[in-house]
């Protein structure tokens, strides 16, 4: 068996670790277990650097307290040990290191300069040249309150998720002062605000925000990582989207953000990636972690010298240490407990319940610190469920109180509106909160978050309007991207003039929104999609910090019916429970308030015809259309709360039969994804035959 680093001792008391101003200056601590040495260095507003050698404890903690510092102090470390990276070490005292508990950053790095710990002749050699010009800087910052508590939590049946990136949503925003567009300040701007309540979502999923870096590779195109998915500072709000300042100024603008949600009653979720940093592999830039301790903090290979790759990035943070698990909880508290936020989506989750030997293990510590910690056991956590390793795939493993994006329902949903699905058995799954996957050992739907698109891929718009990617301008020769996108065009690829392919185009975008917010489980709308945002069939934006990937608000007026569409739907999900039932249908009858059956279910499925679905019905490969009744059960005010939905995904219009006897004594189409003039709103006796436009998603509430 190949040889596997050793656990070393955890920090005994971690709240010693970072920056903190305490009496007349600040009391500064690092964990590197196995250094020799650990300076402190101080930089000056001259750039000068003041070196102060910190004393170390039996747990590895480095400390020691300066007066006369005060908040707005940059600094860094220079850690001293073996240079032996055939067993993880590789200390470099002429790297300065940033703090990893360091709560604000400043400045960026020189890609050019010499931010490799090894000499260009060969990645095992030391490189002796001083990094302190090309680096970013840890800044003190003084405590300050926490934001403005949400008056009540959203429970998450109740959840709308709305997957923004801090910068693209205002870059172009015309209500938003032009200083502070793509800043915090910017987001939490009242006209932007406004757009979110209007709109209905509960929930903003805010991209990574953590401090983070490009890869060399993209500023050497002239690029840039947009996205946020590099990071270097897991306590650090990512500096350049402050809008006054980077000297701990950010801090402070993050936390009005989220006070500003909090009054408006929506909540603030972080997209965080634990599962690796932008150091990326050995190979690349020595920043932080790797100088303090490479195989303290990565996972190694079997020659420890080589990090082991999981997440696709170059390296993978390793939670087997418990001085690692430590930073990744601390870093979680913090952001809860003292920047106010309501939960996180994790990014490549599956990195962080692997054990020692990179095996996935389902009860890792990582998974239990979520359950147990009294501070994160009521923050919102989702998990993206999956990473690149040996058993990676883990959707429905993860458990209570777990959500997980729900991959399998993007696909099918994608599949079924382009017609390339043989029936329609599965989908009655998805609609119904994906049972398959999740309704094990007492999960609730919540645990799926429906999605059709995410910032990885195409935006609704191309979904319905490109074949293929065309991601030419990330300098790949457009072999970057999923091929995957299971799209459809309508008949012509990219933007065109054709009035009857726009009108298509936009019904089977308003299609695939009314199937998830429909659905059972939490749905989770990119942002933009609602208003027809495009990337001109980039699939991988990630390096487009450009109109391409900014979100235009002009496109609003064009997309005017799609918008309205997921307003009006969002609403009836808002206002009828029967909607965000957390607890699984299984056709159970629903009683009155005797105790008496009422002749109804609580999910019924329904064909066309005069009575329900037979075996043959769900296993039909051409059947093309499929209507779901949905009736409340759990709460005595809205007991006869019900209706009938229908999916036809077929090109023709078709005719069923609308359910009558106790299922219903008359039906009103309370919205649909055709034009306003194909169906009315009058009520229909039940019974009655009603013609289904083609293509198209039929809400009917039951009188």
């Amino acid at each position: 068996m190949s040889p596997t680093p050793a656990i070393l001792p955890p920090p005994a008391d971690s709240s010693r670790l970072g920056a903190r101003l305490l009496g007349d200056g600040a009391r500064f601590g690092l964990w590197a277990p196995r250094a020799s040495r650990v300076e402190l260095v101080l930089i000056g507003d001259d750039k000068k650097q003041t070196n102060h050698d910190l004393h170390r404890g039996h747990d590895g903690v480095w400390t020691r307290h300066l007066s006369g510092v005060t908040a707005g102090q940059r600094y860094g470390y220079r850690v001293h040990g073996d240079w032996a990276p055939h067993s993880g070490a590789r200390f470099n005292p002429a790297k300065l290191l940033l703090d990893p508990y360091a709560r604000a950053i400043t400045g960026g790095v020189d890609y050019r300069g010499p931010i490799l710990d090894h000499t260009d002749e060969s990645d095992y050699e030391p490189d002796q040249r001083d990094s302190f010009n090309a680096v970013p800087l840890g800044v003190v910052v003084a405590d300050t309150p926490p934001p403005t508590a949400l008056a009540a939590p959203i429970p998450m049946a109740d959840t709308v998720l709305y997957e923004l990136h801090v910068k693209g949503f205002t870059r172009l925003h015309p209500a938003v002062p032009e200083h502070l567009r793509g800043t915090y300040a910017g987001l939490a701007y009242p006209a932007v605000i406004e757009h979110l309540k209007e709109l209905g979502v509960t929930s903003v999923e805010l991209l990574p925000v953590h401090q983070f870096v490009s890869e060399p590779f993209l500023i050497k195109r002239g690029l840039s990582n947009y996205w946020g998915y590099n990071t270097l500072g897991f306590f650090a709000p990512h500096s350049a989207y402050g809008s006054v300042g980077t000297l701990g100024q950010q801090v402070t603008e993050f936390k009005e953000m989220v006070s500003a949600f909090h009054e408006a009653g929506l909540e603030v979720i972080l997209d965080v990636v634990y599962n690796h940093t932008g150091e990326g592999g050995h190979e690349g830039p020595t920043l932080s972690f790797r100088g303090i301790d490479h195989s303290g903090y990565y996972r190694l290979a079997g020659d420890l010298r080589t990090d082991y790759d999981v997440t696709g990035c170059g390296n993978s943070v390793d939670t087997s240490q418990p001085g690692v698990l430590q930073l990744v909880a601390d870093s979680l508290r913090y952001w809860v407990s003292e920047m106010g936020v309501d939960g996180f989506r994790f990014d490549l989750v599956t990195t962080l319940i692997r054990d020692e030997h990179h095996q996935v293990d389902l009860r890792h510590q990582f998974q239990q610190l979520l359950r147990t910690d009294p501070v994160l056991s009521q923050a919102k956590i989702i998990a993206e469920p999956w990473d690149l390793g040996p058993y990676g795939y883990q959707v429905g493993a993860f458990g209570r109180p777990w959500s997980e994006w729900n991959d399998k329902f993007r696909n099918y949903v994608r599949d079924f509106w382009r017609e390339n699905t043989h029936g329609i058995a599965e989908m009655g799954k998805r609609l119904s909160g994906s049972p398959d996957i999740f309704n094990h050992h007492g999960r609730c739907t919540t645990a799926s978050i429906n999605f059709i698109t995410a910032h990885d891929g195409f935006t609704l718009r191309d979904l319905v309007t490109y074949n293929v990617k065309h991601n030419g301008a990330n300098g790949e020769s457009n072999r970057d991207g999923t091929d995957d996108n299971r799209s459809w065009n309508c008949g012509v690829e990219g933007d065109t003039d054709d009035p009857v392919i726009n009108a298509l185009r936009h019904r089977q975008a308003g299609n695939m929104l009314a199937t998830m917010i429909l659905s059972t489980g939490v749905p989770m709308i990119t942002a933009g999609d609602e208003q027809g945002r495009t990337q001109l069939g980039n699939n991988n934006a990630y390096c487009q910090d450009s109109p391409l990937a900014w979100l235009h608000w002009d496109t609003g007026d064009e997309w005017a019916d799609l918008f309205d569409l997921t307003r009006r739907l969002l609403r009836l999900r808002a206002e009828h429970r029967v909607f965000r039932r957390s607890r699984y249908r299984h056709g159970e009858p629903v009683l009155d308030s005797a105790g008496n059956p009422t002749g109804r279910k609580n999910l019924a499925w329904f064909g066309g015809g005069e009575h329900e679905m037979t075996h043959e019905d769900w296993h039909d490969p051409h059947r093309a259309t499929l209507g779901m009744y949905l009736a409340d059960d759990e709460t005595d005010r809205e007991a006869d709360d019900a209706f009938l939905i229908w999916l036809h995904r077929g090109s023709e219009p078709v005719q069923v039969t609308l359910p009558e006897g106790d299922w219903a004594t008359t039906y009103t189409v309370v919205a649909h994804t055709g034009r306003y003039d194909e169906l009315l709103d009058d009520k229909i006796p039940a019974g009655s035959r009603l013609w289904i436009p083609g293509r198209s998603v039929v809400v009917l509430q039951v009188d």
